[in-house]
Formats: C-alpha cells, structure tokens, sequence
C-alpha cells in the first residue's frame, strides 16, 4: 500500500482526505501510482499529468524520502520506504510568481 499525500486543492476536487491509500502491483513505479489514482479518483485526470503525453503539469511536484522525484522517470521504482507504506509520496502544488 502506497501512502499519498495531496495538496488541498486536490484533496478538494476529489474529495477525498489530506492522505490516500493506493495499491499497486511490483514494481511500484509513479507512473503506476498516477495510473491507479486517476482510475479511482477520475476528476484528478489532467491535473497532474498530461492526459496524451503524460508529462508531469508545470506546477505539480512530486517528492519522496526527501528527494524531488519531478524530473526522474516515472516508470522507476519508487524508493523501497515509499512501496512499503513507511514513508508516503508527496504531491505538491508548486507556487508561480514573485
């Protein structure tokens, strides 16, 4: 079981708590985790990836154990802390402007 952790406005638009639980098959990979979330919760289809070429959205970040994982591929594993339920996958919705 994969802990995922969303920012509000996700939270919000799928109405759903601050953490999620998602289960994936091995190897646990982004990609996978963002392929269950979108089945069970489809109002999140489009706001974290592009829908054709899914590509993470400019302002959506992902971090686990402490490292940014935004701009590594999505069909690496994820760390072991992460796939065993230790430590939860962060989304974060990343802030524009100055």
């Amino acid at each position: 079981m994969i802990r995922v952790v969303l920012p509000l406005q996700l939270q919000v638009l799928a109405r759903v708590s601050r953490e999620i639980d998602i289960q994936v098959e091995d190897p646990a990979t982004l990609e996978a985790v963002l392929d269950v979330m979108e089945a069970l919760y489809p109002m999140l289809r489009g706001t974290l990836r592009d829908q054709v070429t899914k590509q993470r959205r400019a302002f959506i970040r992902f971090f686990a154990c402490g490292e940014d994982l935004s701009h590594e591929s999505t069909t690496s594993p994820l760390p072991e802390d992460v796939a065993s339920g230790k430590e939860p996958l962060r989304v974060v919705a990343a802030m524009a402007g100055g």
